[in-house]
């Protein structure tokens, strides 16, 4: 009895966990192992594919009020706001997450910015400055498809930084990241965990079809090839610079659905946390009411 008693403790105890605390990557610098991490698993998800695709429908109306709610306090002085970071290896379904995620969202309390590599006039600049002309306002939820995790991810695997510089930009991140999190940014940092042979299939797929050359880069290959030296280079990433007030979250991404539905999730959450409310008016309502009825 006591035995069948703990499995159900245990059940009601899976049941009850965010979406947040099961795909949380531990903080407190302790060791990330991506290959312990299947990227086919779907924690925490409906029962299949079809229940996650109309749960995505149904959080889209929840989400746009939040939406809402949010950019309507920042109106009212509330300073607010929420900054979504989407990382991973090519084709891992960044730009995806972002057409099905924000497509359920009002583009216009939006700020969307995918980084590439940096320009020359960026290149004049420490590193975390265009990352700090993309931030979103009060009341705003922005998007980044890559950020400044580029620069000690790219820059090991590829030597573009001595590594003791690399081990300064990890404390300055999580220093700016911090002053975020100080000032009023929640911050959602998401790691779409995608496998080697996933990407592949992905990959092929683009080159099998013509409408999906463009997305095609050779040099994508060439990438492919350091894939070991970009597994390190995240687990380095995800283990310095998980913290309490900028934590990492790990989204298997094999499964597209999965992907979309889980990213949405924790948006969700993170709204429902912040609970944004609709300013009260500043004006006497009644007597506006009174003065457009008259000689109605």
């Amino acid at each position: 009895m006591a035995e069948k008693g703990s499995k159900k403790a245990k059940k009601a105890k899976k049941e009850k966990q965010s979406l947040s605390e099961l795909l949380r990557v531990p903080d407190g610098g302790k060791r990330v192992d991506l290959g312990s991490y299947d990227a086919r698993a779907t924690p925490g998800a409906p029962e299949d594919k079809k229940a996650a695709l109309a749960e995505i429908e149904q959080m889209g109306a929840r989400l746009a009020d939040l939406q809402e709610r949010l950019w309507a306090a920042s109106t009212a002085g509330d300073r607010r706001r929420v900054l979504l970071i989407l990382q991973g290896m090519d084709t891992s379904g960044k730009g995806g997450t972002v057409k099905h995620v924000i497509g359920l969202l009002n583009p216009s309390g939006c700020r969307i910015k995918a980084f590439k590599a940096p320009t020359p006039a960026e290149l004049k600049h420490p590193f975390l400055w265009r990352i700090r002309q993309a931030l979103p306002a009060p009341g705003e939820i922005a998007v980044f498809d890559r950020s400044h995790y580029e620069d000690v991810l790219i820059a090991r695997v590829r030597g573009l930084a001595p590594r003791a510089e690399l081990t300064r930009r990890y404390a300055r991140i999580n220093r700016f990241e911090q002053s975020l999190a100080q000032n009023d940014v929640t911050l959602i940092k998401c790691f779409l965990h995608l496998s080697y042979d996933e990407q592949r299939a992905r990959l092929l797929e683009r080159l099998d079809r013509p409408d999906k050359h463009w997305k095609f880069n050779p040099g994508d290959i060439d990438e492919r090839e350091l894939w070991p030296a970009y597994q390190e280079a995240y687990e380095l990433a995800l283990r310095r610079c998980a913290t309490p007030r900028a934590p990492w979250y790990l989204i298997p991404a094999d499964r597209k659905w999965y992907r979309n539905w889980a990213v949405s999730r924790l948006l969700l959450e993170h709204l429902e946390a912040l609970d944004p409310q609709y300013p009260k008016a500043d004006f006497d309502v009644e007597a506006c009411r009174k003065r457009l009825l008259k000689g109605a």
